[in-house]
């Protein structure tokens, strides 16, 4: 079936044809040769959209790879180009130079348990996933079977295969494993348009919680920023492009100011006063809330170098 899916425009800066040589198979040896083709499996969001980017960057997917075989099809039809659904049991899936493994962390460890067992031989191969928290050391079972393993994990929100085919390009990449893993990787991302940078495989947690404490914080915040809007009258449909717009101002300040000059508010200025009032505000409203609101002054404390809280605020 071909997908009535619009294939999205690539994003301006390096030409297409630059971002296909990127392609051309760098062979876990080091060689140049034919272009080389990829199995992808787990095809979720980030599967998807990475799947499709690839394709049109000139890095055929061969094989498409799911628990579930509709599941491999849609995905399949997504992504384009003629990959092929497979199933989880099928020896063909072993055939490409390299697998980018796009399951979650807990799938990861039993999943290359399932590929080492499947062949025996993974010599000049390439496996590589995708999750964010987790080292390549979860792909032991393959190295020892001869394959180079690393890993390579967008600093980028996916909601969607969609969302992710527009916000991938151009993005950064966290990439660690070992030499021959790293320069297939950072081959793949480069094809994208992206920023690939190293990080330390065994500290991969703090580079997660990094991105969680960013991200998915951000969305938390909002939201209840906009429930605290509503009780206090502000119409829904105000509420929330009006914190979409506050916060894109406060990224951008971070971005071009650093973190210490773009923090702002009565934390920073020390008015106890204004802090006194939105706790007891919270309180009669969102009771819950108010740990977490003082665990966040007490943070903004520290970046802005300013003294405890007063004895009064502390003791509450």
């Amino acid at each position: 079936m071909k997908s009535s899916i619009r294939r999205l425009p690539v994003r301006a800066g390096k030409s297409l044809s630059k971002r296909r040589s990127n392609c051309l198979a760098l062979r876990p040896s080091g060689r140049r040769g034919s272009r080389q083709d990829l199995t992808l499996i787990g095809p979720g969001r980030l599967g998807q959209a990475l799947g499709r980017l690839l394709t049109d960057a000139g890095c055929p997917v061969r094989y498409v790879v799911a628990r579930r075989l509709e599941k491999a099809r849609r995905a399949a039809r997504f992504i384009g180009a003629g990959a092929t659904a497979l199933g989880l049991a099928a020896r063909e899936l072993t055939d490409a130079q390299v697998v980018l493994l796009t399951a979650s962390d807990a799938a990861l460890a039993p999943l290359a348990r399932h590929l080492a067992v499947l062949r025996r031989d993974w010599s000049g191969k390439v496996v590589l996933h995708t999750c964010g928290a987790l080292p390549s050391a979860v792909l032991r079972p393959l190295e020892r079977r001869g394959a180079a393993i690393g890993s390579m994990h967008p600093f980028q929100t996916i909601p969607d295969p969609r969302t992710g085919v527009r916000n991938l390009p151009g993005c950064y990449w966290g990439i660690e494993g070992d030499a021959r893993a790293r320069r297939v990787a950072t081959r793949l991302v480069r094809a994208l348009g992206g920023i690939p940078f190293r990080v330390v495989g065994s500290r991969k947690a703090l580079y997660h919680a990094a991105a969680f404490l960013t991200c998915p914080t951000i969305v938390t915040l909002m939201d209840r920023s906009a429930r605290l809007l509503r009780l206090a009258g502000v119409p829904g449909r105000i509420a929330r492009p009006m914190l979409g717009r506050f916060v894109r101002e406060t990224v951008g300040n971070f971005e071009r100011l650093g973190p210490r000059r773009a923090l702002t508010g009565p934390a920073v200025r020390g008015d106890w006063q204004t802090i006194a009032h939105h706790r007891r505000a919270l309180q009669r409203f969102a009771p819950d809330f108010v740990p977490v609101y003082q665990e966040l002054v007490r943070a903004m404390m520290r970046l802005a170098r300013r003294r405890q809280l007063p004895h009064s605020e502390r003791a509450r």
